[in-house]
């Protein structure tokens, strides 16, 4: 089993100071797709150097916004950095890698492209909504390039979008808020019905609600499970074939939280 887990961290160094350690140490995925690390190349490495992970890591070019990375056990071929927009905000946010998987009892070597992307959620009519769209653009146009190539392909992390009302508790309360807006969600209808994208979270994870996977800090929310389905991994359908479970871990209680996310995790029978 080949074992990927996406997380928005809100911080690397914050996430570590709640004790990520301890849920990386009792889980062992294999790869670990970082969103929001707001770090330094060399601040990542020296929280993730002691576990031998090979890194791919793109900072924002704003400090302390944004940052997305790849933490993998199995070594790297290539590493594709951005998606060269033009977006005013575009850093730090899309960052992909080939990875070798090593041949293994009888099955041939494998090489799987991830990639950890980071939607910001922007805010109903100002520019960083126009940016959203941009953005949201760009990623439709390199989905279609990654789908057309075919081979084993997941493109995982917070993408700030609940599709359907089963991924958002107050979905009533939010139809014309950022995240749940019919634009926006327009965009997952087209990877998914269009290009082919599988959404493993929701085949593996039930019709709903939820499992969510972020809740506020504020309030009731994580205590109510008043949460949004906004993280995803979404793959390739001969990647997807390999998926065997996808779940959620979200923590056992509102102090046990390393994140306002809770990290997806996909198990893949390679």
């Amino acid at each position: 089993m080949v074992i990927i887990a996406t997380v928005n961290v809100n911080g690397i160094r914050a996430a570590f100071r709640r004790g990520m350690q301890g849920w990386l140490d009792a889980r062992r995925p294999d790869v670990v797709l970082l969103q929001e690390v707001r770090a330094t190349d060399e601040i990542l490495a020296d929280h993730l150097s002691s576990d031998g992970w090979h890194l791919a890591h793109e900072a924002s070019q704003t400090k302390g916004r944004a940052g997305v990375a790849i933490a993998s056990r199995f070594p790297m071929t290539a590493v594709r950095i951005g998606l060269g927009t033009g977006v005013t905000g575009d850093s730090g946010r899309w960052v992909e890698a080939d990875l070798e998987l090593p041949a293994h009892e009888g099955a041939p070597a494998r090489t799987v492209t991830v990639v950890s992307a980071y939607i910001h959620s922007g805010t109903v009519g100002t520019p960083s909504m126009d940016e959203k769209y941009a953005f949201l653009d760009a990623v439709t146009s390199r989905l279609g390039e990654i789908a057309e190539a075919g081979g084993y392909a997941v493109v995982a992390g917070d993408v700030n979008i609940a599709h359907r009302e089963v991924d958002i508790k107050n979905w009533k309360g939010n139809l014309k808020a950022a995240g749940f807006l019919p634009q926006e969600r327009a965009y997952l209808d087209r990877w998914f019905d269009d290009l082919g994208w599988h959404d493993l979270g929701r085949e593996l994870g039930g019709e709903g609600p939820g499992p969510f996977t972020w809740w506020s800090w504020r309030g009731q929310a994580f205590d109510n499970d008043s949460g949004w389905r906004i993280d995803y991994q979404l793959a390739t359908g001969d990647l997807a074939e390999a998926a065997v479970s996808a779940t959620v871990d979200r923590a056992a209680t509102y102090d046990a939280r390393f994140s306002d996310h809770a990290p997806l995790v996909v198990e893949y029978d390679l």
